[in-house]
């Protein structure tokens, strides 16, 4: 019951995303199951130590930092949530630190790559919803979900912006430029209407041949398609053209803050991590360029 109580908590007043909820709902039931097996039934009476044990076993099961990290997260949420209730006295993840998670370098396209992926659309109904999805994922740096759950409506091409849901349902305007407008103004009056078929009450932005909203496996499968006709050095995710959206901005003078609006990050932390390839660069350009260097 209060698990469930907790669950509705997340939805209702934190206003947590679905895909969102939904991990916090399976990493705190999978710490339930451990608990009963291990003969703790009420996760109230469950001391530090017992989360500590269950931390291990996930590392020793070779769960990453960054998986071990947002499970701790997870529980470490329920507790404090407990603890506003008043069913705890104590957290009992408190004094627990979270996994250190090495940073990975950040994948991204240059800006030659990405005019090369750009040109490869043709004309046909296909290439030019294609078009559309490689134009806007460039020009906005919305994430995958948020370009699957996004409407006709949610584009304004006069004003040329796009108004996402983002996380935890905190809404957001992103601008565009002039070739993302004028690849989706062809989609969408054109080239969308011919994939609909009949179904004329389809709200989604990009359909697919069934003239149903595109699928997260649908757009890996256009990605991996057009990153492979490139001749990409690695292989084309969405995640690496959001990474070459805010590198091209901070390249080309963006501050962190707006860039973390566009981005929709909770934390600037999650921006600062693309000044690091920028810095990265300008050593490489000093080292290659500078007499003494």
């Amino acid at each position: 019951m209060l698990l469930e109580q907790f669950f509705e908590y997340l939805k209702s007043e934190k206003k947590m995303a679905k895909n969102t909820l939904e991990a916090y709902r399976r990493d705190v039931l999978e710490f339930s199951r451990f608990e009963n097996q291990r003969g703790i039934t009420d996760l109230r009476q469950t001391p530090g130590t017992e989360v500590v044990a269950y931390l291990l076993k996930l590392k020793n099961e070779g769960k990453s930092a960054a998986t071990v990290n947002r499970k701790l997260a997870s529980i470490r949420s329920l507790y404090n949530y407990l603890l506003t209730i008043k069913e705890v006295a104590v957290n009992p993840t408190s004094d627990i630190k979270s996994p250190r998670i090495e940073r990975k370098t950040i994948e991204y396209l240059t800006i030659e790559e990405i005019d090369r992926l750009l040109s490869l659309p043709d004309q046909s109904v296909r290439g030019i919803r294609d078009k559309a999805i490689l134009e806007l994922l460039y020009a906005t740096g919305i994430r995958v979900s948020e370009l699957i759950e996004a409407d006709v409506e949610d584009i304004n091409l006069r004003m040329g912006f796009i108004t996402c849901a983002g996380e935890q349902s905190k809404a957001r305007i992103i601008p565009m430029g002039r070739p993302a407008r004028a690849a989706l103004e062809e989609y969408i009056y054109d080239a969308r209407n011919t994939l609909l078929k009949e179904r004329t009450e389809e709200t989604a932005l990009f359909v697919n041949y069934y003239g149903q909203r595109i699928t997260r496996q649908g757009l890996w499968k256009v990605l991996k398609e057009y990153g492979k006709q490139a001749g990409l050095e690695h292989k084309l995710t969405p995640n690496i053209i959001r990474n070459s959206f805010a590198v091209h901005m901070i390249q080309n003078g963006a501050d962190l803050k707006s860039l973390q609006e566009l981005l929709g990050h909770e934390d600037i932390s999650a921006t600062q991590i693309y000044l690091t390839v920028t810095k990265n660069r300008i050593k490489d350009v000093y080292d290659k360029t500078h007499p003494r260097a």
